[in-house]
């Protein structure tokens, strides 16, 4: 064979296609383990909190699980008033993550894009906080918002503004906005990363097409920046309603769900059924109701921006 046709082989054999089905097969072996761990860990949990949630069961292996049907739920919606306040917390702090994170993100993001002297240090000390533990941040935020030597009362005194300190975590009225601030403090600096890499996807000649056309900042972003951000913004939308919905250690860590159950969450009570009251059957609705939830938000976004793209 020539040496035009041994080339010509060649680059036969690189452009050859190969078949979803056997991409599939060859795939298999290395994502087999993952699939395992995946399953094991995350799906049959699911699974079976969905199955104890038509059981009444106290968790102890001398009783056996009592098939109730759907009493639980009944229970859950008509008995519980904790439900109705962990559902209702729970909807706003979605609410407010995907309106005060999210926005404060991109603006971070879009700032920190320019050329500016230490711009990299700046970037970093923004997204630290998203490394850490939300245990951790909880504890944290618990030495700041101390009564009598936290940062913030000793902040207000210092300032002349003594009469506006607070029990933060202990009054009703403070504590779950309290709370959310913590979060705001932690989460930002992951959205703001995703925005950024997502801001490098920007065509720099649509940018400067739109300069020649006369056209200001703010009808830059929003013809070029904004549509070009819009994988992205899917991304980080998604991951805020997951996140939001499964809060969880920021709250035990900082109330535990107190004063009065006015910071109780869909997760935290789903948790305190369980392990402390030792109502499986009841923590598995209310961790049912959640994923309900969460499928309920997620899909039809999803499916809307799908659709936005292809069109």
């Amino acid at each position: 064979m020539t040496t035009t046709d041994a080339r010509t082989g060649a680059r036969g054999r690189q452009t050859r296609t190969v078949p979803p089905h056997r991409r599939f097969r060859l795939a298999l072996p290395y994502l087999a383990p993952a699939l395992v761990l995946y399953a094991v860990f995350l799906v049959y949990p699911m699974i079976d909190a969905v199955r104890l949630s038509f059981f009444e069961w106290s968790g102890f292996r001398i009783e056996k699980p009592e098939f109730v049907g759907l009493e639980n739920y009944v229970r859950l919606f008509t008995a519980d008033p904790v439900f109705w306040t962990a559902l209702r917390n729970s909807v706003i702090w979605v609410i407010a993550s995907l309106l005060v994170p999210t926005v404060i993100a991109l603006l971070l993001a879009l700032g920190l894009n320019r050329r500016m002297l230490g711009r990299n240090l700046m970037r970093a000390v923004f997204y630290i906080p998203a490394v850490f533990a939300s245990i951790t941040v909880a504890a944290m935020w618990r030495w700041i918002y101390n009564p009598t030597l936290g940062f913030v009362n000793q902040l207000l005194r210092a300032v002349g503004l003594g009469d506006l300190a607070q029990s933060w975590l202990g009054d009703p009225q403070f504590a779950l906005a309290s709370i959310f601030v913590a979060n705001i403090w932690q989460a930002v600096g992951f959205s703001m990363v995703l925005f950024l890499a997502g801001l490098q996807s920007v065509p720099l000649e649509l940018v400067e097409a739109a300069k020649l056309d006369g056209a200001g900042a703010w009808q830059r972003f929003r013809t070029v920046t904004v549509p070009a951000l819009r994988p992205t913004t899917v991304v980080v939308v998604i991951l805020t309603i997951i996140n939001a919905l499964k809060v969880f250690d920021l709250v035990v860590g900082l109330t535990g769900g107190g004063p009065a159950q006015s910071t109780q969450v869909l997760a935290l009570w789903s948790y305190t059924q369980s392990f402390t009251n030792h109502e499986y059957g009841m923590g598995g609705a209310v961790a049912t109701v959640l994923l309900l939830v969460t499928l309920a938000l997620v899909i039809p976004y999803m499916a809307w921006s799908m659709r936005g793209d292809e069109s």
